[in-house]
């Protein structure tokens, strides 16, 4: 069986304020900008690695099923940044979270070593999801 992750998504409740975070700051490339009945869908991933690409979405779109309750719980749980999240890695560590720091992120935590044998950051986008950045090793 051959199996890869082709896409994940992510909620976002500013596309213009996502967009440029993932594709300035982190450096992604945006590989579509969808719109539909006033939302957004917007597809970024790592240059160099076309199959692999994260969908931001809205976090409630048109025909998804969701209730004013769940819509209102979501709002709130992303407020909270915990609603999504994503783990992303990279060799340099240290230069990508000054970086991100650089762009003016949310900083959750600095890179540290963690006792489960990873280093590691974390950032919230500015959607709240929070965002683990790891180096390989």
């Amino acid at each position: 069986m051959d199996i890869t992750i082709h896409s994940s998504f992510l909620p976002h409740d500013d596309p213009d304020a996502s967009l440029a975070f993932y594709r300035d700051t982190l450096g992604f490339e945006v590989r579509a900008d969808v719109g539909y009945d006033g939302y957004r869908w917007i597809t970024v991933g790592p240059p160099g690695q076309p199959d692999t690409a994260i969908v931001l979405q809205p976090p409630a779109p048109p025909g998804g099923g969701i209730t004013e309750d769940e819509q209102r719980v979501i709002a709130e749980m992303m407020a909270k940044g915990t609603y999504a999240g994503v783990n992303l890695a990279t060799t340099d560590l240290d230069g990508t979270f000054e970086r991100i720091e650089a762009g003016g992120a949310e900083i959750v935590q600095e890179p540290v070593e963690q006792p489960y044998g990873v280093r590691d950051c974390a950032v919230r986008d500015p959607a709240g999801n929070l965002i683990r950045i790891q180096e390989k090793r």
